[in-house]
């Protein structure tokens, strides 16, 4: 009996220097993909007159520069108090119920900003359930008898979008207190020193990477919101966008501003990795997690209390009001088929985002991982900066910047099958998720031994088939974590959807925007309630892969 050849590789196929290049010009391609539409935005910018110019500076982007600022500069502080102070309690401390809440701390990031937005704007209407049921208990009949102050401001956008962005820091933080500052927090209990003293003087130096890291993906996010800002009244400049294009056709004004908001995300990057540069620490082979203390009486009930409250503002209050309403919706009028058509277009977009961006992410990643194995990888390199751009860039500018690109494309075949299709909306949902993919499947490749691909090539195996073969069996769990994560967030995608969706092409997002435009809230609970759901696995594969990370650093103890 002859034994079977497991891996019929092709004779000659071997790894050469003109095969590893077209992986290379790929990677290089996909990154292309990136600058143009930002070179384009530049000269649509420069071809407004410099009349427009001044009339914008003056009216219109000095004061949604001023709001956006203040907007990230709250957001930022708020959002960094309560991830920093959940983490340290979770990571430091034992009370009632810390197993659990340290996972439920991630929920409210299946909430997107709008959302949150839209479901306390309604509950706190003066019409809606929290101020009836004030006025009932201080025995008023009517809103004219006794109404709260309009709470559509900046404050309450800031407190909203700190609820649901907070995680970012807290997963940041808590990676860095399990994994890196057990022996320094250790050290400083030895030596006598109280928990504040240890968390003031040890742990928030050690924490200023993690801080910039999470505070960074915080203000990202904030930059890219476009329903909460415009639905409590705050004009920054990615709301400001969308109106000079939209309300006024003025695609230069649009432009303009965009390159403004580059400007913020320039500065944003810029602080967070000045932040990571500042402190560099150096962790055991297999870093401990630090002991905690056991919390009893009314201090674990206050631990317990800190992470409770945001999970119920953050979550559990959202949740709740849009599955009453929605339920109540359900038995009055049933679902919509504009709903349904709204769903299932949602769906076709997310699995067709997901195809494409996994596949230019697994073309960028492979490039970078034939580069090394040749010992060139300073194109690919250069090609995945450059493509992991695309988070960076709010959904307002992404659109703004593809919009003269797509054109021209579509005068240049004679057709519109870009900005009057679907395509356009999919090129720049892929190109704003490609970082997802390439994060996710660059750990992928970074856990297969470059001797596999060693292996492959002495049996004669091009990278083609090495890929096929050896990588794509090994990289399904990445593979799946990478496309379950961007058909979540494609499906959740507001900004770009609005500005690049066809004619008549509504998703649950751009469909629950529209009603609350109008004011109609109750329509639109069951598109938001839809929404968060599909949030949650998202957070499932998020906290399982924060977890397998913690493990293999030797810095989590359940």
């Amino acid at each position: 009996m002859t034994a079977r050849t497991p891996l019929p590789w092709r004779a000659g196929a071997a790894l050469t220097p003109r095969s590893a290049t077209v992986w290379t010009w790929g990677a290089l391609l996909v990154a292309a993909l990136m600058v143009l539409p930002l070179l384009s935005l530049a000269w649509t910018a420069a071809t407004g007159s410099a009349e427009l110019w001044a009339h914008l500076f003056a009216h219109v982007l000095l004061p949604a520069t001023q709001s956006t600022l203040l907007l990230l500069g709250g957001v930022g502080l708020l959002a960094c108090l309560i991830g920093t102070a959940c983490a340290w309690l979770i990571a430091t401390y034992n009370f009632p119920a810390r197993g659990l809440l340290q996972w439920a701390l991630l929920l409210p990031l299946a909430v997107p900003t709008y959302i949150i937005a839209y479901a306390y704007l309604d509950l706190l209407h003066p019409l809606g359930p929290f101020q009836s049921g004030l006025r009932w208990a201080l025995g008023y009949d009517s809103p004219r008898q006794f109404r709260l102050p309009d709470f559509r401001h900046l404050g309450t956008c800031i407190l909203l979008l700190s609820l649901v962005l907070y995680p970012y820091v807290y997963l940041s933080v808590r990676a860095m207190l399990v994994t890196q500052a057990a022996s320094l927090i250790e050290a400083a209990r030895s030596l006598g020193s109280g928990s504040l003293d240890v968390f003031f003087r040890v742990i928030l130096p050690l924490l200023r990477p993690a801080l910039a890291v999470g505070v960074a993906l915080v203000l990202l996010e904030c930059l890219n919101d476009i329903g909460a800002s415009e639905f409590l009244g705050v004009k920054t400049l990615t709301v400001t966008i969308y109106n000079t294009w939209v309300t006024r056709s003025d695609l230069p004004g649009a432009a303009q501003i965009a390159l403004a908001v580059l400007t913020v995300v320039f500065l944003v990057l810029s602080l967070e990795a000045f932040g990571r540069r500042q402190r560099r620490y150096a962790a055991g082979q297999r870093a401990q997690a630090p002991s905690r203390i056991d919390l009893r009486g009314w201090r674990a009930g206050l631990a317990c209390l800190c992470c409770v409250l945001p999970i119920v503002f953050g979550f559990v209050l959202p949740l709740l009001y849009l599955l009453t309403v929605s339920a109540r919706r359900w038995r009055a009028e049933g679902l919509s088929p504009q709903l349904l058509e709204s769903a299932a277009n949602t769906l076709i977009l997310g699995l067709t985002v997901t195809a494409l961006t996994v596949l230019l992410g697994l073309v960028v990643t492979y490039a970078l991982r034939l580069g090394q194995l040749r010992r060139r990888p300073l194109l690919a390199q250069i090609a995945q900066r450059v493509g992991s751009l695309g988070y960076a860039l709010p959904g307002t500018v992404l659109a703004i910047a593809l919009l003269v690109p797509m054109a021209a494309m579509d005068e240049f075949v004679g057709r519109t099958w870009l900005l009057g299709g679907l395509a356009g909306l999919v090129l720049a949902c892929s190109l704003r998720f490609l970082t997802i993919a390439s994060g996710n499947l660059d750990a992928g490749f970074a856990r297969v031994p470059q001797n596999l691909d060693q292996a492959a090539r002495s049996l004669g195996a091009g990278p083609g088939g090495t890929l096929m073969r050896i990588h794509l069996p090994l990289l399904r769990p990445a593979l799946a974590a990478a496309a379950m994560l961007i058909l979540i967030d494609t499906m959740k995608e507001l900004p770009a959807s609005l500005l690049l969706r066809p004619l008549g092409f509504e998703t649950l997002a751009t469909w629950l925007y529209a009603d609350a435009s109008r004011g109609s809230y109750e329509e639109g609970a069951l598109a938001a309630l839809m929404i968060v759901l599909i949030g949650i696995p998202g957070i499932v594969i998020l906290a399982k892969l924060g977890l397998r990370s913690a493990v293999r650093s030797g810095g989590v103890s359940p």
